[in-house]
Formats: C-alpha cells, sequence, structure tokens
C-alpha cells in the first residue's frame, strides 16, 4: 500500500472517527448527561458498529473530553460573544467541545486541521448558520490560546 494511500485512508478515518465522536457527545447531552461519556460510547457501540479503526480515535477524544470538560467549556465560553455555552443548540456545543478539546489537548492534531473539520461536521449535522458560527467561536478560542502562548 502506498504511503500516500494509508494517509489518505488515516485522514478519512480520523473525519469519521469526528463524526461518530460528535454523535456521542450529542447523545451524551440529549439524555440529559446522566451517564458518563464512556458509558454512553458503550451504549453506543452495543447498537451500532464503528470500524475498528475508528474507535481508537473515538475513545481517545472522548476521554480527553471527559478529562477536561471543566477546561474545555471555560475555554469555549471565553471565545463566545454574547452567548452562553448552555444556551447554544446541542449540535453546535458538542462541536465545540469537540474540537476545542482537540485543540487544546491533542498536539497531534494542527489546530487548524480541527476548525475545518468542525466547520466540515457542522455544515452536515448543524443549522443553517452553524458553519460560520463554528468557525468564528474556535478562530477565537485558537487566537486567545496562541496569544497567551506567545505572551
Amino acid at each position: 500500500m502506498s504511503q500516500s494511500f494509508a494517509s489518505r485512508r488515516d485522514r478519512i478515518d480520523r473525519i469519521r472517527a469526528r463524526a461518530w465522536a460528535l454523535q456521542i457527545l450529542y447523545r451524551w447531552e440529549a439524555t440529559g448527561r446522566e451517564s458518563s461519556l464512556r458509558d454512553t460510547l458503550g451504549d453506543t457501540t452495543g447498537t451500532r458498529r464503528i470500524s475498528p479503526r475508528r474507535l481508537p480515535y473515538v475513545r481517545e477524544v472522548l476521554g480527553q473530553v471527559e478529562a477536561h470538560l471543566e477546561t474545555v467549556d471555560r475555554a469555549v465560553e471565553q471565545a463566545l460573544e454574547n452567548w452562553r455555552l448552555e444556551r447554544l443548540a446541542v449540535v453546535d456545543r458538542a462541536l465545540l467541545r469537540l474540537a476545542a478539546t482537540e485543540i487544546l489537548f491533542m498536539d497531534e492534531i494542527p489546530p487548524k486541521v480541527s476548525i475545518q473539520e468542525a466547520v466540515r461536521l457542522a455544515e452536515q449535522y448543524g443549522g443553517l448558520e452553524s458553519p460560520r458560527f463554528v468557525n468564528g467561536v474556535l478562530d477565537a478560542l485558537y487566537r486567545r490560546m496562541a496569544e497567551s502562548a506567545g505572551a
């Protein structure tokens, strides 16, 4: 298998893994966050088949969201202008948490890739204004993070 084919397949797997992570975050929120994200993932894999190639990334990113939820929410809140996190649409909130977790805690993923993929997911699953909104919030979060790193 050629290197470019393998890296292309890896990118596709990561894109689809993000979509699964988004669905699980959405499900977790929609059920009132009564169980852990790990339990919600278990419930999901009990009824849906997630490719074994994608499952490690889904587990990793959801584990990071769960471990750092307060920090992620605080960073997203600071990037929001005239909005409160709890007032956002569930899909937008889940997308912002997913991408913010990648930006803040997953160094192997370039922040611009996280933002671009969140915008793509917003186009697929969010409302009409979701892509632009998600892009703006994540860009503000990234700029804020870059400024504090340079300070």
